[in-house]
């Protein structure tokens, strides 16, 4: 029986994962650079939302959605550095995992599908790739306008 590991989340309590659930984000995010170490949180009734909680900073946790939920036509576009950073070689293989970060502070909730979180599955190795052309939004609307109502 593996023992389970404890990390200290302000939106979650405790939160209880296994050490081979990690997320490791080697050169951190962009404006976190100093955190590399994420477990992901899901939580009964918000799929397909999944929570990244930051393992040092309790205050610091991502929602994510997986990017095909947002745009089911997306088109991942990774440098090959980023690739390398992650462990993938030889093209993008069927593991890769990707997630837009989510934005609620400023009204309408937004993702950000022009740098989605991309993650080697196997490696659990994680980079935030952006893209390097406009075909995407960083503050893609996660509703229609006519749909959207002020976030509160």
């Amino acid at each position: 029986m593996q023992t389970m590991l404890r990390c200290a989340s302000k939106n979650f309590g405790i939160v209880e994962y296994d050490a081979g659930s990690v997320i490791t984000f080697p050169r951190g995010l962009p404006g976190f650079e100093s955190e590399t170490l994420f477990v992901p949180v899901e939580r009964e009734g918000s799929q397909p939302v999944l929570f990244l909680q930051s393992l040092v900073t309790p205050q610091l946790c991502f929602i994510t959605l997986p990017v095909e939920s947002i745009e089911p036509a997306y088109q991942l576009k990774v440098s090959e550095e980023d690739l390398r950073v992650i462990g993938v070689s030889g093209g993008t293989p069927a593991s890769l995992r990707c997630l837009a970060v989510v934005c609620t502070g400023h009204g309408r909730p937004t993702a950000n599908l022009l740098g989605p979180v991309v993650i080697n599955q196997e490696t659990h190795q994680a980079v935030q790739s952006v893209r390097d052309d406009a075909r995407y939004a960083v503050q893609h609307p996660l509703f229609p306008e006519s749909e959207a109502g002020e976030c509160s």
